[in-house]
């Protein structure tokens, strides 16, 4: 459904985008288009039948002028250079957005998870942080989960670099698994996140969200848990998930009559997010091809799987009564789909805003293994709520006072934090 489209590429143009209508200093511009540093190395790793396969991994530190670099580590086969890159600046405007006091990292290996056993899977997790553990830390860049990798993956990474440094040190990976370190509230995080900004939009439009319906792309971690907070927080209807299922290579939408039940379909979900189909179809679901999602009867599009998936050829599918784009997924829209939202007075929710709830609660995470202290259930959320609330209050601000789209004022907003940053830090003076 993407193509082949540079993630990269992508959030470049955007950011070119506002940083002319901010009158950026070119040098400065420049400065924020590229990363910082860039990592790219090998990974060997002894699989269980006794061979030895080397994988390719990385990781990239795009800006860390307000705090210590911070953003996943995705397992993918499709995983490049360049979608690092996109995911990592994105990172920077997605902590400048949310007032949190991070930079952007991340970090991937090209593999298909579900194709490694559970110790291959351990190896490659610690082969991974041996090769970048004088480059990572709790302040200096804090990994996490993303696509394909879990909170089991992150507590091996977070052993293997205190065996190295010689101390427990829980604060240098989030996402970890409770007991472990990790943090009440965090699985839920983003999807949750999502949906307050969600709420948030209406508040804003004016919409009944328990009139509401959405239709949701992936059943990943965000989407299953901005299923669940669409009909459980706002009392709204969602029509229909769509995901990859890695048995059949293809992804399937999955919708039923009156709207999904998004916890009974997290009773027959994998960890990679593959639903399974016979049970789905035992239970009344209808199964459709994985490009369905976008034609549902909706008033509210949450893609929330990966990058490039509303396009210039798959825009003008959408319901005609879609109000609200609420983009979990990183850069899930591209800029031709942005032209249709704004032709169409569509409102849009730009990714580093709306799924910034994920890594507010990893920054809490790290507080938490800070303090050695550790908050309930609710206190997370609620401190996840104000913070998304206060984030996207700022920047609907911003779009009135400048006139702008939503997405432009959110870099704007952005932009603005990490240059004051610089600049507080004599970057800009010539002196650093």
């Amino acid at each position: 459904m993407s193509g082949q489209i540079n993630a990269f590429e992508m959030a470049q143009k955007q950011f070119d985008g506002v940083a002319k209508q901010l009158k950026l200093d070119d040098g400065v511009a420049e400065v924020l288009r590229w990363p910082m540093r860039e990592f790219s190395f090998r990974i060997p790793v002894r699989l269980d039948d006794g061979s030895l396969k080397v994988f390719q991994g990385f990781r990239v530190q795009h800006n860390d002028a307000r705090g210590p670099n911070k953003g996943g580590i995705r397992f993918a086969a499709n995983e490049t250079m360049d979608t690092v890159r996109a995911l990592a600046t994105w990172m920077t405007w997605k902590c400048a957005v949310a007032d949190i006091p991070l930079g952007g990292g991340k970090g991937g290996i090209i593999v298909d998870p579900s194709t490694l056993t559970v110790n291959e899977k351990e190896e490659m997790c610690r082969g991974w942080v041996r090769a970048m553990w004088k480059n990572i830390g709790p302040r200096n860049d804090v990994p996490a989960p993303d696509i394909g990798t879990t909170p089991q993956m992150m507590g091996w990474m977070m052993d293997e670099y205190s065996r190295l440094v010689g101390q427990y040190t829980p604060g240098v990976f989030t996402g970890k698994p409770l007991g472990g370190g990790g943090s009440l509230g965090r699985t839920e995080a983003t999807g949750y996140g999502v949906i307050y900004t969600v709420r948030e939009a209406m508040k804003h439009l004016n919409i009944d969200g328990k009139n509401s319906v959405a239709a949701i792309q992936g059943f990943g971690n965000v989407s299953q848990y901005a299923s669940v907070g669409f009909v459980e927080l706002l009392g709204g209807t969602v029509a229909c998930v769509s995901c990859w299922d890695r048995h059949d290579k293809k992804a399937y939408t999955y919708s039923k009559k009156g709207g999904i039940d998004p916890r009974f379909l997290l009773t027959i979900v994998d960890e990679y997010g593959t639903i399974d189909k016979a049970k789905a179809q035992d239970a009344g679901y209808t199964v459709e091809d994985g490009d369905a999602w976008i034609t549902k009867e909706a008033n509210v599009l949450i893609p929330a799987a990966m990058e490039g998936q509303v396009t210039a050829d798959t825009v003008s599918k959408m319901s005609k009564n879609i109000k609200i784009v609420a983009e979990g997924a990183n850069g899930p829209c591209t800029p031709e789909a942005d032209e249709y939202f704004k032709k169409n007075n569509i409102f849009n929710i730009p990714d580093f805003l709306c799924n910034a709830g994920g890594v507010t609660t990893s920054y809490f995470e790290q507080v938490q293994n800070d303090m050695n202290f550790y908050w309930s259930k609710d206190e997370v959320l609620g401190r996840l709520d104000e913070k998304m609330t206060s984030a996207f209050n700022s920047v609907v601000d911003r779009s009135e006072k400048e006139k702008v789209y939503m997405r432009d004022a959110a870099y704007m907003v952005a932009i603005d934090r990490v240059v004051k940053a610089m600049d507080l830090r004599g970057w800009l003076t010539g002196n650093a």
